[in-house]
């Protein structure tokens, strides 16, 4: 079964909620490409990692989302979040050295759940709205829009869920 992670709502707005994410520890890993192509290409070492190709053979129950971000042009983040409560500091290391490991202390983001299929066109439009929603409910985000694939296993592309998030300061 795969482990979804942890958050509590903060507050719910129509259309999109504030979530309370906890302390967590990422794996990730630079992808070149469109969005479609860095998820495809960027899960594959994520889930070696999570399998056991780590400097202490650990293997991590496989979890969701998978978050993909901007990171330049045509280069996007993506990355899982290990399961549990994790320290960093006993955290295995990467065997691949295009993956990393990245401590992330507990923040606030708005989310918009959305479905359908893979298109940079459909992410961008639906993070352009939760921004939209976020400046009219007075939040202020903190950071770009990321997005996530919720569903762990693939799914016909008009049941898939993807969410669009950015980080709020005020909720």
């Amino acid at each position: 079964m795969t482990e979804q992670q942890p958050y509590t709502v903060v507050r719910a707005f129509p259309g999109f909620d504030v979530r309370r994410y906890p302390d967590s520890v990422r794996v990730q890993v630079r992808v070149q490409g469109d969005v479609t192509r860095a998820v495809r290409h960027g899960v594959r070492p994520l889930l070696q990692y999570l399998r056991g190709h780590n400097s202490s053979a650990t293997r991590f129950a496989q979890t969701a989302p998978v978050l993909h971000e901007v990171a330049g042009e045509a280069t996007y983040l993506v990355s899982v979040v290990l399961p549990g409560r994790q320290d960093p500091h006993d955290v295995p290391s990467p065997l691949d050295d295009a993956v990393t490991v990245r401590a992330v202390p507990a923040f606030e983001a708005a989310a918009l759940l959305f479905r359908g299929g893979w298109s940079t066109r459909r992410f961008v439009d639906r993070g352009l709205h939760l921004l939209g929603e976020v400046l009219a409910a007075d939040l202020l985000p903190d950071g770009p829009v990321y997005y996530t694939r919720v569903d762990p296993k693939p799914a016909p592309g008009f049941l898939t869920r993807h969410e669009a998030l950015v980080r709020v300061t005020s909720a």
